[in-house]
């Protein structure tokens, strides 16, 4: 039931930030005239307030269960909230909720130990493919391969300043998944970025301390180097290993 409640909470936290974002712009408008202030404000459209809130709190309690694999029955859903409003009595006993809920929750935590468990294989399965690629791709002539099992190529050699971990670093970049999938590149943005070293993924925190300024290289790191088991986002999937060029414009100390 805790988790249920959380998806409803959490549907009404984003139509109250809504809300606040609505307040706060009107704050930033020019101040009013005194004429203009005493005007009354004019009455809201309850019925469009009231769809635009069910809107917001619906849409998100509907995507939440649709991601879950819950199928609401929309019906009794509905009439709870009706009953809710109208101060009217459940039209169950608390006990027979309780117990659905009970029996609710169990279903649920087995279909996420069955999502696990299938995360589990396939980035397994991803991860052998890209060890598989790694132990090819470190034959070619120019790869180099560190301790840590990152794999790098210098693209573009230059003379000048290398970076420490406690630096801020300006780069352009490219990212690629083993296929050529591109997943994010500053490059096609037309815009490079600032970070921390350390506020990376592993391979990068060590592959930008080999670079120069100027330097231009192709990194292949490994799962364990980059998002691992977890994956990142929609384009990353679990066990992938990702492939960067990466341009190192500046360093900003």
């Amino acid at each position: 039931m805790k988790a249920t409640l959380s998806i409803v909470c959490a549907a009404l936290a984003v139509t109250s930030i809504a809300s606040a974002q609505t307040a706060d712009a009107k704050k930033t408008e020019p101040a009013k005239s005194t004429s203009e202030a005493a005007a009354p404000a004019a009455k809201p459209a309850m019925d469009k307030v009231s769809y635009f809130i069910g809107t917001n709190i619906g849409g998100n309690i509907a995507n939440n269960f649709k991601q879950q694999g819950v199928k609401v029955d929309v019906e009794n859903f509905l009439q709870a909230i009706r009953d809710q409003f109208e101060g009217k009595p459940s039209k169950y006993k608390e006990e027979e909720l309780k117990s659905a809920m009970e029996a609710f929750e169990k279903v649920m935590q087995a279909k996420q130990g069955q999502m696990k468990q299938a995360q589990a294989a396939k980035s397994g399965e991803v991860k052998a493919a890209g060890a598989k690629f790694l132990a090819e791709n470190a034959k070619r002539e120019g790869v180099k391969t560190t301790a840590s099992g990152l794999q790098y190529e210098v693209m573009k050699a230059a003379e000048g300043a290398k970076p420490v971990p406690t630096d801020k670093v300006n780069v352009h970049y490219h990212g690629t998944l083993v296929n050529g999938k591109v997943f994010d590149s500053s490059v096609q943005r037309g815009e490079p970025i600032t970070f921390g070293v350390q506020e990376v993924i592993k391979g990068w925190t060590e592959g930008l301390q080999l670079m120069t300024i100027g330097s231009k290289y192709k990194f292949f790191i490994p799962s364990d180097l980059a998002y691992g088991d977890n994956g990142a986002g929609a384009d990353i999937g679990p066990g992938e290993t990702l492939i960067f060029e990466v341009e190192l414009l500046k360093i900003e100390k």
